[in-house]
């Protein structure tokens, strides 16, 4: 393997102005990339509201133009009459932050990698050792068939879940597509790192568009484990949520009689599992739930409004 830290570089004073702000306690890393699976958008809409809530300070930067599959993910460039004009070139950065109280704290984001998955990863646990890192948390959402009338489930990983008491596992064992952060995890665990994954439960017929409330639930359980206070940007995600609710509520109502037939089906699919958990049993009396092909049909125009705006 190639040095790690040839992927990165911190920026004049970055890692001293950590070392000043943090003292003896240790900070939290907070990390998320875009590319992976998000249902809702979970992970970006804490990323993107932290940074623009919150003061920030980059302290460093890693090599995105070696990490990156532009042929993949084509960046975005602007063409005005007849030349270019502006080039979106993607960025993997850490900053510095801190909370209501003055609390600092780190945020990793930016694109996934495509490529060095293992050098990346070692690069994450140089910068998180450099650092003092106490505890780093990694979100994301996925894809569940829950009806959006019902709390947000979450689904906690890593060698910390005694920081999110009362979730239960929904399985014993699967294999998916990995991802980066998934990588970076499995990593820091093995080297002895205190690591959380928070992983929010999107309904299936809203993941591809935003859902604030997973978002909500997702920095509600960050501050439980962590103490950072945010209000700030739980106050921007709740007013969003709330928006998004009564538009979903609307395409409801004015739905067919199908459409509104597959909630309930999800309504009770959901109350019947959580209904067996109270009664120490993970098996659910059976329920007949309608295709959600309709469903996903019905949303389709809530779908499109939404990436319209």
């Amino acid at each position: 393997m190639l040095d790690p830290q040839g992927l990165y570089e911190y920026v004049p004073g970055g890692a001293e102005a950590v070392d000043a702000a943090v003292g003896d306690a240790g900070p939290v890393l907070l990390y998320h990339f875009e590319g992976y699976m998000d249902a809702g958008e979970t992970g970006e809409q804490i990323s993107a509201q932290l940074l623009d809530r919150l003061d920030n300070q980059l302290i460093a930067r890693f090599d995105a133009d070696r990490l990156v599959d532009y042929r993949a993910r084509r960046p975005l460039m602007t063409f005005e009459r007849d030349h270019w004009t502006s080039y979106e070139a993607p960025e993997i950065d850490l900053y510095l932050l801190r909370d209501t109280t003055g609390t600092p704290f780190l945020l990793l984001t930016g694109s996934e990698p495509d490529v060095e998955w293992e050098r990346f990863a070692t690069a994450v646990l140089q910068v998180i050792e450099r650092l003092g890192v106490r505890l780093a948390i990694n979100f994301h959402g996925i894809p569940m068939g829950v009806p959006h009338t019902r709390p947000v489930g979450l689904t906690p990983h890593g060698n910390r879940v005694d920081l999110m008491p009362g979730h239960r596992a929904w399985f014993d064992e699967a294999q998916v597509p990995g991802s980066a952060a998934s990588l970076i995890e499995l990593r820091l665990a093995e080297a002895g790192r205190d690591v959380l994954g928070v992983a929010a439960h999107v309904p299936h017929y809203l993941a591809r568009s935003p859902y604030p409330d997973a978002a909500l639930a997702v920095l509600e359980t960050i501050t439980a484990a962590t103490g950072l206070v945010l209000p700030e940007v739980a106050h921007a995600l709740r007013n969003e949520a709330h928006t998004v609710r009564v538009e979903i509520d609307r395409q409801v109502a004015e739905g067919d009689g199908e459409l509104v037939s597959v909630v309930r089906g999800l309504e009770n699919q959901y109350d019947a599992v959580a209904g067996s958990q109270s009664r120490e049993s993970l098996i659910a009396e059976p329920v007949d739930l309608p295709s959600a092909d309709d469903l996903a049909a019905e949303f389709e125009r809530f779908l499109a409004d939404r990436e319209d705006d």
